[in-house]
């Protein structure tokens, strides 16, 4: 089943597609980690990455990034080929890894200091854009503590405001949610749902949840293979329906 989403915007013309998987596959001697997915992503959607665990949504995200070389197909991200154009369209993304690498030993200050001096941030335009990324994730508490030091959900927050840093067009965000507390999950729920106004958002996820609170769109994946593309609502609208969705996907796909 691949039903699509309606891709157009209210004002009639054509949503500009900011994250593609074409014929995306990667293959590991005879193990296919991701086979043949293809998928787009629009401006101003919000896309639930869902499946369950090892169905090949991190390998996917990789490939989307340009952190893994595809075997086939293509990934862009904002039209760029990011086999051939990874600088600019990195320029255009956001990208925080499930259990992504911080620095133990500086602190969130210095981290974010030193990200933006690699995304070529200085001077004024480095100072407001750490201004506003420290203030969208909360981190006034903590901005000198050592990132050791930090709880799970602000070393999260940590994580994210990397992402925020050079103000991306695109948000990839893999298990953003993952290892936290219900107030923790709340807080990064909300804080992506405001992402979500402004900018093109694609997390993965095995908890359908996410899907109700976050997201407007879903692709779903089992064993490396799209097997559904489509809204919440068609993926399931009660979450009886959602938890029953989800099995039938994975057992019979």
């Amino acid at each position: 089943m691949n039903p699509t989403s309606d891709n157009s915007q209210t004002n009639g013309t054509a949503a500009q597609p900011m994250i593609e998987a074409i014929g995306l596959s990667k293959f590991y001697g005879s193990f296919a980690a991701s086979r043949d997915v293809s998928f787009t992503i629009n401006q101003g959607e919000v896309a639930a990455f869902l499946g369950p665990n090892g169905a090949g949504k991190s390998t996917t995200m990789k490939l989307l990034t340009g952190y893994l070389a595809p075997s086939e197909g293509t990934a862009r991200i904002a039209g760029y080929n990011m086999a051939t154009d990874r600088i600019q369209g990195a320029r255009r993304l956001g990208y925080l890894p499930e259990n992504g690498p911080l620095y133990a030993d500086m602190t969130p200050r210095s981290l974010l200091t030193f990200f933006g001096k690699i995304r070529q941030l200085s001077g004024v335009e480095l100072d407001r854009r750490m201004e506003a990324v420290i203030e969208t994730c909360n981190l006034d508490s903590v901005i000198g503590k050592p990132i050791s030091k930090l709880s799970k959900g602000f070393r999260q927050r940590v994580g994210m405001a990397q992402a925020l840093l050079h103000d991306p067009d695109v948000l990839i965000l893999d298990e953003p949610t993952a290892g936290l507390d219900p107030n923790q999950i709340r807080e990064v729920r909300k804080m992506i749902r405001e992402l979500g106004k402004s900018k093109t958002i694609l997390l993965s996820t095995h908890i359908l949840q996410e899907v109700e609170a976050m997201c407007n769109r879903v692709v779903f994946i089992n064993e490396g293979r799209l097997v559904f593309d489509g809204t919440p609502a068609q993926l399931g609208e009660q979450q009886a329906n959602l938890d029953e969705r989800f099995h039938e996907l994975t057992t019979t796909a």
